[in-house]
């Protein structure tokens, strides 16, 4: 209990989690900071392809395995069976309807890329190296989950709508081919192409990781103003809950397969994590009839916080505990 008090504190006190922090504080305080879009934008794309790309460059080093497949797999496992069990939580601890139900079920299916790089920041600061295929286990987790939402629908007689062109929407999503596409840039071009760009890349990364996550505190903490008096204790307690549950499931697979530490606590991050960009854009699309203010809120303006504050330090103690790493 001490070691993850002490990795929480020390998690609390970053620059990265202070500079949520500062953000939702500004957004409930009702201050006039803002991000411009274009620049948010600009530094998602940043981020993304700095992630891809250092993930890449570590394939090209380890090379592919049999390790890294089970990942893949187990990954779209996780992202298929985790809102069926999202769902049964929700219907058992709220009064939410079907279609919310699972609407919110997907985006527990799906993961966050923030979260999963605040991951692999606190691993890094902590000297922990992990398989740098995670980001391409990272990236098969994104659009499986929607399936198993819009089958929880159908199976109800509710509808849903398979849109012909949503599967397409959701493979050329742009945050999974700009993540895709850089690893496999950083895969071709190994370490020599990061030594090109290292500069680039390597140092400035953790800085604009703070003023995303500044933006991302604004979002989080407007979706909280807005959101008041709709979300009870029963969904609320969901999102802090079903991470945990998920963390459990991730660590028992990435023991199983043979994940390194780091490895190991990326795939429960990866499973904590809620999906609050891809999930979001499919369900406007999908299934209309959902309140986005349910399933913002549960995912951006509870999970994300939890997760960034005292989750990735909770699931990095329990998986040192577990691996004895």
């Amino acid at each position: 209990m001490n070691e993850i008090l002490s990795l929480a504190g020390a998690n609390l006190i970053s620059p990265i989690i202070l500079s949520f922090a500062l953000g939702l504080a500004a957004a409930l305080a009702r201050s006039d900071l803002t991000i411009p879009e274009a620049v948010a934008k600009g530094m998602s794309i940043y981020l993304l392809f700095a992630i891809g790309f250092k993930g890449g460059v570590a394939v090209s080093a380890h090379g592919v395995d049999t390790t890294l497949i089970l990942t893949i797999i187990a990954g779209l496992g996780l992202s298929f069976g985790l809102p069926l069990i999202a769902f049964a939580l929700l219907k058992l601890m709220t009064g939410l309807s079907r279609i919310d139900a699972a609407a919110v079920a997907a985006h527990y299916g799906s993961i966050s890329i923030v979260t999963f790089v605040a991951g692999t920041s606190v691993l890094e600061g902590r000297l922990i190296e992990a398989e740098g295929y995670m980001v391409a286990v990272a990236a098969a987790m994104e659009a499986p989950a929607i399936l198993s939402a819009l089958w929880l629908v159908a199976r109800g007689g509710d509808g849903g709508k398979m849109e012909p062109g949503l599967i397409r929407e959701l493979l050329l999503n742009g945050s999974i081919v700009l993540l895709v596409g850089a690893f496999f840039i950083g895969a071709v071009t190994g370490e020599k192409g990061l030594e090109e760009i290292s500069s680039f890349i390597v140092a400035p990364f953790k800085g604009v990781l703070c003023l995303f996550l500044l933006d991302m505190g604004l979002i989080a903490g407007r979706g909280l103003r807005q959101s008041r008096g709709v979300l009870g204790l029963g969904a609320v307690s969901f999102a802090i809950l079903m991470p945990l549950i998920s963390a459990t499931i991730g660590l028992t697979l990435g023991v199983l397969i043979g994940l390194s530490l780091g490895g190991t606590v990326l795939l429960m991050v990866l499973s904590a994590s809620a999906s609050y960009i891809a999930v979001p854009a499919a369900m406007r699309v999908a299934l209309p009839e959902a309140n986005p203010s349910i399933y913002l809120t549960l995912s951006l303006g509870v999970t994300f916080p939890f997760n960034l504050t005292l989750g990735i330090p909770l699931y990095l103690a329990i998986a040192q505990i577990v691996t004895g790493g």
